[in-house]
């Protein structure tokens, strides 16, 4: 008997002992869990991001095995790629020389100098970033101060342009400018000839207006909105005219909103790639345009160097983005936003100037916006002989009856549906872990905040590369192990690396607006740090993550620049990579079929994340 109660309470003991072991691991693990979340968050990016980026980049540092900066410096030093800089470049320090140049440059009559294939890539994009604020500014003033039916929709709508595949929107503008197109019909029934802006540097200003004009508009409908209305009525009260008031107190809360928009802008543009290649071709090459080139001319080398100089003005710009960007959530006030006006309150007001110049906006938005979409549906549904399912028999038949080395829809679309999965399984987790670290600050907030910016500045060509030299090839491990990830993983992990960044940035907002006083009673009432995160913060900004996520979906079905690469001679192409090999082939038709299908996705996808997610 007494060896069984020495059992028993031996028993006991265990049971408390391993209960109190699981209790303790429990704490610490709450303890822990972002610190955790973050370690693996980091992990994921050095994998996605940092390696394949740094695979690239260290071709154009290695010269046979050693140190050597001379392929960056034939960049620098080559007129073909910075003009009239070269000699800068070559010799920094002859100052004098350089002085004696300007002088007879001047003397000269200041001709236009020639910057190279940098400068005319930084050139269109200072065009596009001009193009894009000109038509997105009179949209974010009319969906900031006016009311109407269906304004709602219309904000929310103003973000699809953004989300399109490059290629898609290439796809549109095409019908639209095309020589038989409707800009082309239009010009006629009001007696003006036709005009040919394709393969231009115009229809690649406004294809670049398309896409990045919402955003201009999103951020500043956003900062508009955002103005405290009493500022402006204490302006007023003190004997400001209503001109004086908007430029002394509206103004420069807008700026910051306007110049960020600008800046990304900019970026975009500069690190332009399916539109160009579309609509431009090697005549109006950019420099992701030549990068690509030099690749599929296995001029690693050559594309290395030119992705450094590249990435190195776009880090530059995205410097000053920072600043601004943290001028626009550093506040942390609660205006009290103004007064919605009636667009349309009666039919004499539509005589006034100020709505006769708004309707002429909306004229200008229905070309340049809604044209090239509604042209590519138009054209995928038109023959020769009018109306016709053709092109979209033509797919069905593809995917029926075509060859196993021929580009069929459905595959298209089930990849990109399966990656646009995958990817926000990766990128909406490693995305708010980010977000809520920069938010909360602390050590490694610098890391962080490289981590969240730097994809905006690494072009997807590059991403691409690196992934298929570092990660499909496979990189040697310490022991022997070799850490390899084949074609379709590299794709998702392609689309969560573009992807993460606008979840950060959608997520960070929202944690950042959490009323801490909830997250400290949660806390003081013995909530862990990871409780008081999962129960209180993450649900209240919910809204913010749901947002993030939508733009990661569309922006991975959208994906272009690495899956071209990826996909290559394989089967993991994506609706974008259908549409550009139907292009290839010549075949506007079914590529004006497939964007359309593409057009769907992406917009059902876009709906279905925002609704579901909208119920938590």
């Amino acid at each position: 008997m007494a060896s069984g109660g020495d059992d028993a309470e031996a028993s006991a003991g265990t049971q408390d002992a391993l209960s109190a072991a699981v209790r303790r691991t429990r704490q610490w693990l709450e303890r822990r869990t972002l610190g955790l979340a973050t370690g693996v968050a980091v992990a994921v990016l050095a994998v996605v991001f940092v390696l394949p980026a740094a695979v690239v980049f260290v071709e154009a540092i290695l010269v046979d095995g050693a140190l050597s900066a001379a392929p960056i410096r034939g960049v620098l030093t080559d007129p073909f790629y910075v003009g009239a800089l070269a000699n800068v470049f070559a010799d920094p320090l002859a100052v004098g020389e350089h002085l004696r140049g300007l002088v007879g440059w001047a003397r000269a009559g200041f001709p236009v100098p020639t910057f190279g294939l940098i400068g005319f890539t930084a050139y269109q994009a200072l065009l596009s970033t001009v193009a894009s604020v000109a038509l997105g500014l009179p949209g974010a003033y009319v969906l900031a101060r006016f009311e109407f039916p269906g304004r709602d929709l219309l904000r929310s709508l103003t973000i699809l342009p953004f989300v399109l595949p490059g290629i898609m929107v290439a796809v549109g503008f095409f019908a639209m400018f095309s020589a038989g197109g409707p800009f082309n019909r239009l010009l006629g029934l009001v007696g003006f000839g036709p005009v040919d802006i394709l393969f231009s540097l115009e229809v690649i200003v406004l294809a670049h207006a398309f896409y990045n004009a919402p955003l201009v508009a999103r951020l500043a409908t956003a900062a508009w909105e955002s103005v405290d209305a009493r500022t402006v009525e204490t302006a007023r009260s003190l004997g400001a005219s209503r001109r004086r008031a908007f430029l002394d107190v509206i103004v420069p809360q807008l700026a910051p909103a306007v110049l960020a928009g600008a800046i990304l802008t900019f970026v975009f543009t500069f690190r332009t790639f399916p539109i160009v290649l579309a609509l431009g071709g090697l005549e109006l090459a950019t420099v992701e345009v030549w990068i690509y080139s030099r690749i599929r001319q296995l001029d690693l080398a050559g594309a290395a160097a030119l992705a450094v100089v590249e990435t190195a003005i776009a880090v530059a710009v995205l410097a000053i983005y920072l600043r601004f960007e943290a001028r626009r959530y550093g506040s942390g006030r609660t205006p009290t936003p103004s007064e919605r006006t009636p667009l349309v309150p009666s039919l004499r007001a539509l005589a006034k100037p100020s709505r006769l110049a708004i309707f002429a906006y909306g004229l200008v938005v229905a070309v340049v916006f809604v044209g090239p979409i509604a042209s590519m549906i138009v054209e995928s549904l038109t023959g020769p002989n009018g109306l016709t399912l053709r092109y979209y028999a033509f797919l069905i038949n593809r995917q029926a009856e075509g060859a196993a080395f021929q580009v069929k829809p459905w595959p298209a679309v089930r990849n990109s549906l399966l990656f646009a999965g995958a990817t926000l399984a990766i990128a909406v987790p490693t995305g708010v872990v980010v977000a809520v670290r920069r938010v909360r600050g602390g050590r490694g907030g610098l890391v962080l905040d490289a981590l969240a910016t730097a994809p905006l500045a690494v072009s997807g060509i590059v991403l691409g590369v690196g992934l298929l030299r570092g990660l499909v090839f496979g990189v040697p491990l310490p022991g022997g192990f070799r850490l390899q990830v084949t074609g379709v993983a590299a794709i998702v992990a392609a689309h969560a690396a573009a992807a993460y960044p606008f979840v950060v940035r959608n997520a960070a907002p929202a944690v950042g607006g959490v009323d801490r006083s909830l997250v400290e009673s949660a806390r003081s009432l013995g909530a862990s740090r990871a409780r008081a995160l999962l129960d209180v913060e993450l649900p209240l900004a919910i809204s913010g993550v749901v947002a993030g996520a939508a733009f990661a979906a569309a922006i991975s079905i959208g994906e272009f620049n690495s899956t071209v690469i990826l996909a290559e001679g394989g089967d993991a192409y994506t609706m974008p990579v259908a549409v550009e090999r139907y292009l290839g082939d010549r075949t506007l038709g079914p590529a004006t079929a497939m964007g359309t299908v593409l057009l769907a996705v992406t917009s059902a996808s876009f709906v279905v994340i925002e609704r579901v997610g909208g119920r938590y």
